[in-house]
């Protein structure tokens, strides 16, 4: 192809009505399988400075500039990176499913409400219960006898609407300045002094309960767990394998800690069905129980791509090609509280790097062993093979050798290695036929002494 053969800082000039579309050829635009196989570090994509492309203009390029100008598009997340699921529920008919689960419905509003909704009921108890007050006395008669010590009111000392609200307050609250009191001689008034305590210890348990389960969400202990920025897809113990980096931020630990992976990806069922945001489980240790985490260090959680991955058929180049999204949890109990904690991350596929590894963070010091977050999210790059491992996997079949890290070399060994097995295998096949005769020459000999015998 004229493009793969072009120098760097090429130009391809497009007349397309006048305009003409930029292109910067790197040194690595070869796809990964015409490149040489010990050239197995990932080529970075063709640098396209107008996109945008008119659809006459998108014809004439070549097909392998659609594609890399399609695969710039902006692929929507179904997790964002800081956990928040990107899902939002429109024309929901019963609302009435979330009155019945008040208390949750509560929990799960924002501060600002929350808060709102805490003084305002608080407010308003107080305010229907300082007009029933204030309706006994205007009732009874005791703000006209106000001043008169021939009459015994409802409450003494309660003059007008104000009064009664600050005498609400003071019942509610229990706070008891012993100002204002009520008289045995108001039967009405002790019903409504006894309704008001139940009513107010209620809503005291129900909202002052609300705030406690809120400030204790273990939410916030998620922003201590983190995963790292980038995915990457490297050969680990001769296989290929994606893998992605955890730690925790506190001392504290988490218990019970146990990592999930999820591929969420849109496919079509053989007949026919379009299948939106598909769901497929990925092993990252279930069988092994290397699910389940110490997590005191940062640890680095691996999933190999093997028969049952669904990353088994995926290459480099067709990686890129992928709209697909990683989604990983990271559950466990908080130590302090003992209340279950989620943390989640996602990768899309732009923060799925092939042919790189983590940089190490742990060192031995003096005593103790010291984390360095700064190389946290580091990555450097590692030869790994371009194709998928399935290839790999039929590669190393054929070969019938150990697997290290460049299959290129191991196919130029096997090269170099041929004339020697032609030597052996000549060698064999004369060994061979003189065993044969000296079989032969043994048979006739004991044909021989047999004969003899006869005779």
């Amino acid at each position: 192809m004229d493009m793969e053969s072009s120098s760097l800082g090429g130009r391809i000039e497009e007349g397309t009505k006048g305009r003409s579309t930029e292109v910067i050829l790197t040194k690595k635009c070869l796809p990964p399988s015409k490149a040489p196989m010990e050239q197995d570090v990932e080529s970075p994509p063709i640098t396209i400075r107008k996109p945008k492309l008119p659809k006459q203009a998108c014809e004439d390029l070549p097909k392998q500039l659609v594609d890399q100008v399609r695969t710039k598009r902006k692929i929507q997340r179904y997790v964002r990176k800081d956990g928040k699921c990107n899902v939002h529920h429109g024309n929901v008919q019963e609302t009435y499913r979330y009155l019945t689960d008040i208390f949750t419905t509560l929990v799960d509003l924002k501060w600002r409400f929350n808060l709102f909704i805490f003084v305002l009921v608080y407010t308003v108890t107080w305010l229907l219960f300082g007009f029933a007050w204030w309706l006994i006395a205007y009732v009874r008669g005791d703000l006209e006898h106000i001043g008169d010590n021939q009459w015994t009111p409802c409450v003494n000392n309660l003059n007008g609407f104000v009064s009664a609200f600050l005498f609400s307050i003071e019942t509610e609250t229990t706070i008891g300045y012993g100002y204002r009191v009520i008289t045995d001689q108001c039967p009405e008034g002790i019903l409504l002094l006894l309704i008001q305590s139940v009513l107010g210890s209620i809503v005291n348990a129900f909202m002052v309960g609300c705030m406690f389960v809120k400030i204790s969400q273990p939410k916030k202990r998620a922003e201590t767990l983190v995963f790292s920025t980038n995915a990457v897809i490297s050969v680990r113990d001769g296989r290929l394998c994606l893998m992605f980096r955890v730690g925790d931020l506190r001392n504290s630990h988490i218990v019970e800690a146990s990592i999930r992976a999820k591929l969420i990806k849109s496919k079509q069922t053989k007949e026919g069905e379009f299948i939106p945001l598909n769901q497929t489980d990925m092993n990252v240790g279930y069988d092994t129980g290397d699910d389940r985490l110490f997590l005191v260090s940062p640890l680095i959680i691996c999933h190999e791509i093997n028969q049952n991955s669904p990353f088994w058929e995926i290459s480099q180049a067709h990686l890129d090609r992928e709209d697909l999204e990683i989604v990983v949890i990271l559950e466990g109990m908080v130590e302090a509280t003992g209340m279950t904690c989620q943390a989640r991350s996602s990768y899309v596929t732009s923060e799925i790097k092939w042919g790189y590894r983590f940089m190490p963070v742990l060192t031995l010091e003096d005593g103790f062993y010291e984390v360095d977050y700064n190389s946290f999210h580091d990555i450097h790059e590692t030869n790994t093979p371009s194709c998928s491992a399935r290839e790999l996997a039929e590669i190393n079949c054929r070969i019938r050798l150990p697997f290290t890290w460049s299959v290129a070399s191991k196919l130029s060994q096997q090269g170099v290695l041929e004339p020697e097995g032609r030597e052996k295998k000549h060698t064999t096949l004369v060994t061979q036929e003189e065993g044969l005769e000296e079989q032969t020459e043994r048979n006739g000999d004991i044909a021989n002494i047999e004969s003899e015998s006869k005779v």
